[in-house]
């Protein structure tokens, strides 16, 4: 039976501390992959995945935790079988501040409670048909707010709302916390304190690389790097941003920045682009394997896809780093790839890219 993580309920609002080794227990968690293959594949994206299944631009797609969750299920069903060794939960915008935007922020354990266990339940489930061991990551997006003194957030809102997201993660059964698509490297603290308030999961971070191979707010890679590179993180890398190029250059600069600490790269499936009454996405599942391939040349251990990725995307990956298929010769294309296919409402991009991963 699976151990559940301590979980310090009462420590969340009050200032008790919990006891925790985070790398020691990331290393339990990933040694089998390390010793028998040397990579983990992550999943693809869910946002896109349901909003192909019915979901409705600026609903809160954390809501089909609890209404839909067969529909959940069959996406994490369905990156696992095309061979992802670890899912992320559909909790990226399930803290109380992003769920407060739909009225939702009173329900912030429930739902990411649901989100956990509907993830546990698929994984575990793959593995009496597989027989291969995939993990739960619990998945934790921005706050969308802006840290003081350049917003109205304060740090200690900022712990809070990782904190009670962290809590309810935990008992849904994710084996670790993954914080993604961060670009302020003062919320990454923030977040990184709250979710060890809460439980002693291990934490993986990612950062968004959006502009000139930094965040929004600044940050390139070797300054990640050199800041949370203390933190006793599992992993740290980069995840979806402006293009494949700058996403896989990001996480390349990680790489050399650090020591032994696993490194992420989860780009989004290219550049979207509006086509009919959908968006769509210039990376082929050919695309992102030639990526996962140089990715992992490159010293990176933990590879997927972010937004417009599909199990068709994490598949190819899979094949190609296990040397099923050959290496798609393809090389990135670093202009404006797509281009012709990009309308007016490329200003909506970001917003896209953010709201479906």
């Amino acid at each position: 039976m699976r151990a559940v993580p301590a979980c310090a309920a009462a420590g969340v609002a009050g200032e008790t501390a919990v006891t925790f080794t985070p790398m020691s227990a990331a290393g339990d968690r990933f040694a089998e992959f390390w010793d028998t293959k040397g990579y983990v594949v992550a999943d693809g994206a869910m946002g896109t995945q349901l909003f192909a299944m019915g979901l409705t631009s600026g609903d809160a797609p954390e809501r089909s935790n609890l209404l839909a969750p067969g529909r959940i299920r069959d996406v994490h069903r369905g990156h696992l079988r095309a061979g992802a060794d670890l899912v992320l939960t559909n909790s990226f915008g399930g803290n109380g501040l992003r769920l407060r935007l739909h009225n939702l922020d009173g329900r912030v354990l429930e739902l990411n409670e649901a989100a956990a266990r509907i993830a546990r339940e698929a994984t575990e489930a793959e593995q009496r048909r597989d027989a291969r061991t995939m993990l739960v990551a619990g998945s934790m997006g921005p706050t969308g707010e802006l840290l003081e003194p350049l917003g109205s957030l304060t740090v200690a809102d900022c712990e809070q709302a990782f904190a009670t997201q962290a809590e309810g993660l935990a008992q849904g059964g994710a084996d670790l916390l993954w914080l993604e698509t961060l670009s302020d490297l003062g919320e990454v603290e923030a977040a990184v304190r709250g979710a060890r308030r809460a439980c002693d999961l291990p934490v993986a971070v990612t950062l968004s690389f959006d502009t000139a191979g930094r965040t929004m707010m600044g940050a390139g890679g070797a300054e990640a790097a050199e800041r949370l590179g203390d933190l006793e993180l599992a992993a740290l890398g980069a995840n979806c941003g402006n293009n494949i190029a700058d996403t896989e250059s990001a996480a390349l600069e990680i790489r050399a920045a650090l020591g032994d600490l696993p490194v992420i790269s989860k780009p989004n499936a290219g550049i979207p682009y509006w086509g009919g009454n959908t968006f769509h996405y210039t990376g082929t599942p050919e695309i992102l394997a030639a990526h996962a391939h140089r990715a992992r040349q490159g010293g990176v251990q933990i590879i997927g896809g972010c937004c417009g990725s599909t199990p068709a995307h994490i598949a190819k990956i899979a094949a190609v780093l296990a040397g099923d298929q050959p290496v798609p010769e393809i090389m990135y294309p670093t202009g404006d790839e797509g281009s012709a296919a990009l309308t007016d409402a490329a200003p909506d991009r970001d917003r896209s890219r953010r709201r479906q991963r």
